[in-house]
């Protein structure tokens, strides 16, 4: 029997009252809304592996619940999406379409627009001609061809099919672009800025098409209707641009603060409510005027940004779902029927893709773009999806378009959105260099001078945020020589490619030359300490800086990185730490640690970059490096106030030399104290060697890994001895040089860590390691990808005072490493005739065992 929705409940008594909870609206909102997020976010891990954006599965998801699939099942359909429930779950999905719309405003900088020049506009201007004519074309053959398309009225259908094959999704588009890692590319900046013209034209045409449909049947109506709702929303948008967006600013402004930023974030929500309730009121659909109201709040400032971290989770996560979901559930595929029917639906793909890609390929062509990279664009800016999906429900929902029409046209989308990431990936592959494997260590930029050594001398700092800057500062200013260094330095912001929106706007809105990473409300504070700390450094001529933003997933972030490393030549990697120790005082004023942890995640980067970096690497473990006072450049006198304290650990190999070379850049500053502590074995015979068996099937991080290569143990030693002659010959008040006789490595290198004698201790990773640190082997590691003696003095259980920088020397020679399974005293395994089993190398000499 038919239910009648005023009788509708919106809650049950409960099963124990003889109450059916899915006969209540709000309970079965509950059952749909799960369903049809473990559906789609099934479906989006499925995808992943294709690189598909989240829309595909959200569009999926609702096709396969509709009646194209599930749906078929009339009892499953009645009784989980009975006709009564759709109103409620459309208001609900609409809300959160509402805010989605508001955020798009949000993102979209007008000022980046105009700044994007001539070939995006081109490029955007025909990309939206050219396939808004074919629509029109193909609009006129579906309306002799399909049954019930004449009922609407002429110039809206017309309208509706030229923005349907026309928009290019921005928002989809800046994810799969992120995803190819084309986001910086030529390509990427020029797709994006075309894609945001794309975008206010849409909105514009949109409000037309709504505008000419009314209620869906134009000859009953009378013209000077569409007239007066066009006129009417002209007068909106030019009040909240001269009335509403002055008054916006000031919210913002004041919005800031953080003590009275509740409520004028809830003032902008309840705005957004007012918009769309304005612009529904005028006869233009409430998404406008929500868009409209996001593109009147200050895109500079902190302001913007809270508003996006307020709602985006919940909105992209949990209310726009249902609405693309929705979308799929009014799709019912079987409405296709006949040759005919599917041949409509291969031209109207046909007609799309060949109008946008062969549009944009023309002009990109009349650019000076190279063909393939023309080629490109055209397939890119053919993306769907989000945008498409609302043009389409707003044709059904004012009757323009049928059931079989609004099926045609949603798998269309589907079909173009589908294919732009593989064929993307098939025809662009943006160059990646020539991926020598060059030395390039810090001992190859110790010669030359003048524009030799600039050349030479370059450094990648990576940084997660703000945070890491301090200690980058104060390492790069440490390594500075007031004589004859020059220092390139480019600094990369690693921002983690995720679902929230706000990742794409950062890139979006990056500058090649900037600091794209800070809010302008905290830019006074950091950016005046930047470019204060380089200021001088530019006049001198002494470092040159570079920053750059690189958005990726966590598992490709490597690549980026190397690929960076690679292509600017660069000498040295920085890598921050993922765990990082900061100093706080407690009410009775004692000093302790606080540790914060990046996540294990951002450990995989740094493990990945160690392997397959094409230079030297560091990764430094901050504990208050970045809090110490810049070093000042001034001409050492004897009473010279030392503003530095760094420590070097020796115990030889490739990896301990790397860090003698780093002291030897630092001895060059007139206020870096450098102390080298090497250790010596006390006791134990030059031929006693150990042994070690390698297991490369086992787990990384529960065992330390070193270089399987062969190597001449004597002419280590004699590299070693070279390199500390060539510090000694450097000694005075201001350098100092130890030899320890050590018998516990560990407590003797966590002595010097807790002694609190040093800002700074350098450490190789040790992947040729000397018999003492190949006696630690079998060590329970913490962090293995530091090394022992990295380990030992980075790990949480000791109260190491000194902030830990761990260095890993590029050489072609080394790249090969495993790690160990048993650690052996060489002449025990002879003598219990096992030398002939192990899978290992000596560490004595140039022997594999």
């Amino acid at each position: 029997m038919p239910l009648n929705i005023t009788s509708i409940k919106t809650s049950s008594n409960g099963v124990w009252q003889g109450d059916n909870p899915l006969d209540y609206a709000f309970p079965l909102l509950i059952v749909q809304i799960t369903l049809v997020l473990i559906v789609t976010r099934s479906l989006a891990l499925l995808l992943k592996p294709l690189r598909q954006p989240k829309v595909i599965a959200e569009i999926l998801g609702g096709v396969l619940l509709g009646p194209s699939v599930l749906g078929r099942s009339k009892s499953y359909l009645h009784r989980i999406f009975p006709s009564w429930s759709t109103p409620t779950l459309e208001s609900v999905a609409s809300i959160g379409l509402l805010y989605f719309l508001f955020l798009v405003g949000l993102e979209l900088d007008l000022h980046s627009i105009r700044r994007s020049g001539k070939r995006a506009f081109s490029i955007a201007a025909v990309g939206i001609s050219l396939p808004f004519v074919c629509g029109i074309g193909v609009a006129v053959i579906l309306r002799k061809t399909v049954e019930g398309a004449d009922e609407p009225g002429f110039a809206q259908f017309l309208v509706f099919m030229g923005v349907a094959l026309s928009i290019t999704a921005f928002p989809v588009l800046a994810r799969i672009l992120a995803e190819l890692k084309l986001l910086t590319t030529r390509v990427g900046e020029t797709a994006m800025a075309a894609a945001a013209f794309n975008d206010v034209v849409a909105w514009i045409l949109l409000a037309l098409a709504v505008a000419l449909a009314g209620n869906g049947s134009g000859s009953h109506k009378s013209p000077l209707i569409s007239v007066w709702v066009l006129l009417s929303g002209l007068a909106f948008v030019v009040l909240m641009m001269v009335a509403v967006r002055p008054a916006m600013e000031v919210v913002a402004r004041r919005g800031e603060n953080d003590a009275g930023d509740e409520v004028y974030v809830c003032l902008t929500l309840a705005g957004v409510l007012v918009s769309g309730f304005m612009t529904d009121l005028i006869g233009i659909h409430s998404i406008f005027g929500a868009f409209v109201f996001g593109l009147t709040i200050p895109k500079e400032g902190n302001f913007a940004k809270k508003l996006t971290e307020r709602i985006e989770d919940f909105v992209l996560g949990l209310l726009l779902p249902l609405y693309f979901a929705s979308s799929g559930l009014k799709t019912d595929v079987t409405t296709i029927r006949g040759a005919s029917a599917w041949g409509l639906l291969v031209l109207v793909i046909a007609t799309a893709c060949a109008g946008k890609i062969l549009g944009t390929f023309a002009v990109a062509m009349f650019c000076m773009i190279p063909a393939r990279e023309s080629l490109t664009l055209g397939v890119l800016m053919n993306t769907k999806g989000l945008v498409e999906l609302i043009v389409l429900n707003i044709g059904k929902e004012k009757k323009v378009l049928n059931d079989e029409m609004f099926a045609i046209l949603v798998l269309m989308a589907l079909f173009t959105t589908f294919i732009t990431t593989p064929i993307v990936m098939a025809i662009y592959k943006p160059a990646r260099g020539n991926s020598t494997k060059t030395r390039r260590k810090l001992g190859d930029s110790s010669w030359g001078s003048g524009k030799e050594m600039v050349e030479k001398f370059r450094v990648l700092a990576c940084l997660h945020g703000p945070s890491n800057i301090p200690s980058i500062i104060n390492l790069i200013e440490s390594t500075r020589s007031t004589k004859k260094s020059l220092i390139k330095l480019f600094m990369m912001h690693l921002v983690e490619l995720t679902e929230r929106s706000s990742s794409i706007i950062m890139v979006h809105r990056a500058r090649r030359n900037g600091f794209p990473f800070f809010s302008r409300s905290n830019r006074d504070q950091w950016h005046d300490r930047i470019a204060g700390a380089f200021q001088a450094y530019s006049q001198l001529g002494r470092v040159m800086v570079r920053s750059t933003t690189t958005v990726s997933s966590l598992s490709t972030m490597h690549e980026d990185i190397c690929h960076v490393a690679e292509e600017k030549m660069v000498t040295m990697i920085i890598l921050p730490f993922h765990k990082q120790w900061r100093t706080e005082v407690n009410e009775e004023n004692e000093k302790y640690q606080v540790e914060e942890n990046a996540g294990h995640e951002w450990r995989v980067v740094n493990q990945k970059v160690l392997k397959n970096a094409p230079c030297s690497v560091v990764v430094v473990v901050d504990r208050g490096y970045g809090n110490l006072p810049q070093t000042q450049t001034q001409t050492p006198t004897p009473d010279s106030i030392v503003s530095q304290r760094v420590c070097i650990i020796f115990f030889g190999g490739p990896d301990d030399r790397e860090a003698l070379e780093l002291g030897n850049k630092m001895l060059e500053h007139p206020t870096v104290k450098v102390s080298v502590v090497r250790f010596m074995e006390k006791g134990v015979l030059d031929d006693n060697n150990i042994v070690l068996s390698f297991s490369p099937d086992k787990n990384n991080d529960d065992s330390y890994s070193f270089s399987t290569a062969k190597m001449n143990r004597q002419k280590e030693k004699e590299l070693d001895e070279e390199a500390i002659k060539k510090f000694q010959s450097k000694l005075n008040d201001m350098v100092e040089y130890i030899e320890k006789f050590s018998e516990d490595v560990v407590e003797d290198v966590l002595v010097i860590g807790k002694s609190g004698d040093y800002d700074l201790i350098i450490v190789g990773k040790g992947r040729f390691p000397s018999n003492m640190v190949a006696g630690l082997a079998e060590r329970k590691p913490e962090h293995a990808e530091l090394g022992p003696i990295g380990d030992v003095l980075s790990s949480s259980e000791h109260e190491v005072l000194s902030s830990i920088l761990v260095i890993q020397q590029h050489d072609v020679t080394l790249v090969d490493d495993a790690p160990i399974c048993k650690v052996h005293d060489e002449y025990g395994m002879v003598n219990r005739g096992e030398s002939s089993h192990g899978v290992g190398i000596s560490i004595g000499n140039d022997n594999a065992v």
